[in-house]
């Protein structure tokens, strides 16, 4: 009867520890619980949607060329004599830059130019000696042949009248007729040949004489010509680039002996798709990127082909750059972007905030006041490479992350910080310590 207590005492005592165990066990469970379901704060970037207006730029890939050039080649075969020039030296048009050996040549236009003077000579002699002289003596046995017609004429008149009064044999009348025939003869012959010289003869001398003269000149300006060729001349201003052949050397016909280039101002010739060209205009704004050049170079449009090229079926495009100092180099490649239309008052986000769906359509994140980011899909227009037009899905005011947007989970509780916090980490945390857009899809 004493030892039933004692029994029961024991009872009580384990079902009170199996109480307290069994709540040690559901706290515990609550606890662990309550830490899985708990969702980290992501650190992000975040700017706010603007309306603005908004420039679209294409590009595309080349390197520059000069504005003009010339490969002068040599015109004859003949070794070269002397460069007055090298390569880098600034040239103007007409500038001697080669001579090439001509003593040969210089032989001809001395040959070929008496040529001409004694047929110049030759031509003045007969338009103003011999021509003339020729027509002074025909008009002039005209005039003595007509005076001898008209004194054989009188004779003969004189003597028929003394025939008829029987004062005179009609052998002396008859010798008077006879003569008369021979000066009327004479006559005849002497008019013909004057109105020869006039309509033929002298006509046919000067002829003959001034001919004789452009035959001249001909030649001996053929024969400058072939000197003239044995001196190399820029047909442009620009800078030599080019000699590859030395003093000495033989220089072919069509073989180029001096390269000049005018590196005032160079071109960039872009091919780019028929309609990425329909908002360029003449004059238009261009930015290239030199390679190994700081700064981008401006430009502007100075060409659109009027036709599509056959083989690439695309539109060329030149791109002037002023380039007075010749800081750029005629070959250098270039990436060029040329302003194609311009929308005023359009919304806009940055670049950086767009994000592919699973899908493959555009989307970004918007923080809301609660600081949770939500998906939202958008539809996008234009865009200038660094911000995007958007026709719907946000409006400006609204938030959407920059940078941490990617893999981040729609509904991600997150916090914004300035560009750069994520590099400043607490005393004793590591950027590791820090959660990111990923953190939590892991630890589920």
């Amino acid at each position: 009867m004493m030892q039933k207590p004692s029994w029961n005492a024991n009872i009580s005592s384990h079902r009170l520890a199996l109480v307290v165990l069994s709540c040690l066990v559901m706290l515990t469970s609550g606890c662990k619980k309550t830490e899985e379901v708990a969702q980290p704060e992501v650190s992000v970037q975040a700017e706010k949607v603007e309306r603005k207006s908004l420039t679209e730029y294409v590009s595309g890939e080349t390197v520059l060329v000069p504005q003009a050039q010339a490969a002068i080649v040599s015109k004859i075969s003949a070794p070269i004599k002397r460069f007055l020039v090298q390569r880098g030296a600034h040239v103007k048009n007409g500038d001697l830059l080669a001579v090439l050996e001509n003593a040969d040549l210089e032989a001809s236009v001395r040959d070929t130019q008496g040529a001409m003077k004694q047929a110049d000579a030759n031509y003045v002699t007969t338009t103003k000696a011999g021509v003339v002289e020729d027509l002074q003596k025909a008009q002039l046995d005209l005039a003595q042949a007509k005076a001898n017609l008209a004194l054989q004429q009188s004779i003969t008149d004189s003597r028929q009248n003394l025939l008829q009064q029987g004062a005179i044999p009609r052998r002396d009348y008859d010798t008077a007729a006879a003569a008369l025939v021979q000066a009327k003869a004479a006559y005849d012959i002497a008019n013909q040949h004057l109105d020869s010289l006039k309509s033929v003869s002298q006509t046919a001398s000067i002829n003959n004489a001034q001919g004789a003269l452009e035959s001249a000149k001909g030649k001996y300006e053929a024969a400058q010509a072939g000197l003239s060729y044995s001196e190399i001349r820029s047909p442009i201003d620009g800078v030599v680039t080019d000699r590859p052949l030395f003093a000495g050397e033989m220089a072919n016909v069509g073989q180029p002996i001096v390269t000049v280039m005018d590196t005032s101002s160079l071109i960039a010739k872009v091919h780019l798709a028929q309609e990425q060209t329909l908002g360029l205009k003449i004059g238009g704004d261009a930015t290239l990127t030199i390679n190994g050049q700081d700064e981008p170079a401006h430009g502007k449009i100075s060409l659109i082909s009027p036709a599509l090229d056959p083989g690439s079926t695309t539109l060329e495009v030149w791109v002037s750059v002023a380039n007075k100092a010749g800081t750029y180099k005629p070959g250098t490649p270039v990436h060029v972007s040329l302003a194609s239309r311009t929308l005023a008052n359009v919304v806009t986000v940055p670049n950086e905030a767009l994000i592919t769906t699973k899908a493959g359509t555009p989307a970004v994140m918007i923080v809301g006041a609660d600081n949770v980011a939500h998906q939202k899909d958008v539809k996008t227009g234009i865009t200038d490479g660094h911000d995007t037009q958007i026709f719907s899905g946000v409006e400006p005011g609204d938030q959407v992350v920059t940078k941490g947007a990617y893999g981040m989970d729609d509904g991600t509780k997150v916090k914004i910080t300035a560009a750069g916090a994520d590099d400043d980490a607490a005393p004793g945390e590591t950027k590791d310590d820090k959660p990111s857009a990923t953190t939590g899809k892991d630890d589920r």
